[in-house]
């Protein structure tokens, strides 16, 4: 099993928005804007959910390898760090879903 994380992929996903768009595919997304990025996140997230559906499991991990490469190019467009997501992620242990989501509809 590869040691490859998802802060590896923030890292190459950092470094990659350095280079030329000749050159990366995550320049050239971060170029036309983060409501493109958005967009394409969105259309990953429905092939993601289409192969969950179908329960084809190689698609299943290969869409979900997308989404998650989408994603994090979100959050670097937006300025947003996995280490700040995880840190919020942390402040819900210990706390049940349902708890959570109460918590939200009051704010």
């Amino acid at each position: 099993m590869s040691k490859f994380t998802l802060h590896d992929l923030e890292k190459r996903i950092q470094e990659r928005a350095q280079a030329p768009a000749e050159a990366s595919y995550t320049r050239k997304l971060l170029d036309k804007g983060i409501e493109h990025c958005a967009k394409k996140l969105g259309e990953e997230a429905i092939e993601t959910v289409i192969a969950a559906a179908t329960e084809d499991r190689e698609r299943m991990i290969a869409e979900t390898g997308d989404l998650l490469y989408h994603l994090l190019v979100v959050l670097h467009a937006r300025g947003i760090s996995l280490a700040e997501v995880e840190a919020a992620l942390a402040e819900r242990r210990g706390m049940s879903g349902l708890e959570e989501k109460a918590l939200r509809k009051r704010d």
